[in-house]
């Protein structure tokens, strides 16, 4: 299936650098559900977008009730991918911001059958998105020194140092990344993806390539 060993991931605190916590299976399910879910990405996107919202704004934005946005903010709250705003909370009304939250996905060959094919359909609009974004950084690559970027590469690489360049790229993500909170002016909210895939296993110049 077409598949992205990445897990959802949202911006970390680089002052926290708590690792998050393992999900069991069923949890993993849910999770994979709900960020497949139409209104639940709308919602997470909105947040992460503009910082903060409740169930009025989110419906009046987004074209919904206010009683199913409340309803899936309650959801995401559970699966502790949005948190309350204690201090603009009151009565009824509620206030929700997105919570610090990363997740890697297992290998899917450990997977129980329903979490596979919840993490397969997440994975089909994820590429989905990627793949819009990808002609869009085509699209409006201005130059070296622009805002959109695209960069591509091909070297041989041991698996081990395929590993240690990973926890570099994450290592300059907390460098150089900022929250919504403390950017500072003129930042803008970027979206970046990586992936790496070897050849397929075979022979080069009669040596073999591959795992």
């Amino acid at each position: 299936m077409p598949w992205q060993g990445r897990g959802y991931r949202l911006p970390m605190s680089a002052a926290d650098p708590t690792p998050p916590t393992e999900l069991t299976s069923l949890e993993r399910t849910a999770l994979y559900k709900s960020l497949a879910n139409p209104l639940r990405r709308r919602i997470l996107d909105y947040l992460t977008r503009h910082g903060e919202a409740n169930s009025t704004v989110l419906a009046r934005e987004l074209g919904e009730s206010s009683g199913t946005t409340s309803y899936h903010l309650r959801k995401l709250a559970e699966q502790r991918l949005i948190e309350e705003i204690p201090e603009k909370s009151g009565g009824r009304e509620r206030w929700w911001r997105a919570a610090p939250f990363a997740h890697t996905a297992p290998d899917p060959a450990t997977m129980a059958p329903e979490e596979y094919a919840a993490a397969e359909r997440l994975a089909l609009l994820k590429i989905e998105t990627d793949t819009r974004l990808f002609r869009r950084a085509h699209e409006e690559y201005a130059g070296p020194e622009g805002w959109a970027q695209v960069q591509r590469a091909g070297v041989w690489m041991t698996k081990e140092e395929l590993l240690a360049f990973v926890r570099a790229y994450q290592e300059l993500l907390a460098r150089y990344g900022h929250t919504r909170e403390d950017a500072p002016q003129g930042a803008r909210r970027m979206n970046l993806r990586f992936y790496a895939a070897p050849d397929a296993v075979g022979e080069w110049r009669g040596e073999p390539t591959g795992p």
